[in-house]
């Protein structure tokens, strides 16, 4: 037997949104998106490069406010490339940890961090 990788899902409360912060300003690609039927609660995924998530408008999905994170091979380039974008509900710094990474956190318009990490080498 073998465990593979995770996918969180995130709770949303507005697609629009979610898509303005995880597509236009993440830089996450749609990968699909699931109705039931035209007018309900919209069930998608997002990817970049090995990153999925899905984010879910369904109540009984998960709770709003959740956190966690997401490893990156370089945190400045990242950092960078989100200063560019004229963003404006999020300017997120860099912090080094005690226990070795530079880490970058960011909240979603739905109250969920993100924190982009890498290890320290030394």
């Amino acid at each position: 037997m073998k465990i593979h990788s995770t996918t969180p899902i995130l709770r949303i409360f507005d697609e629009t949104k979610a898509k303005q912060f995880y597509v236009d300003y993440l830089g996450f690609n749609l990968g699909w998106e699931h109705r039931f039927e035209p007018g309900l609660p919209v069930y998608m995924e997002i990817r970049r490069d090995g990153c999925i998530l899905h984010l879910s408008e369904h109540h009984g999905d998960c709770c709003p406010g959740s956190a966690m994170r997401i490893e990156v091979d370089d945190i400045d380039e990242l950092y960078a490339d989100l200063g560019t974008k004229n963003f404006s509900y999020a300017r997120p710094t860099l912090l080094e940890t005690p226990w070795g990474t530079r880490d970058m956190s960011v909240k979603d318009p739905f109250g969920n961090r993100l924190t982009f990490t890498t290890a320290i080498s030394t």
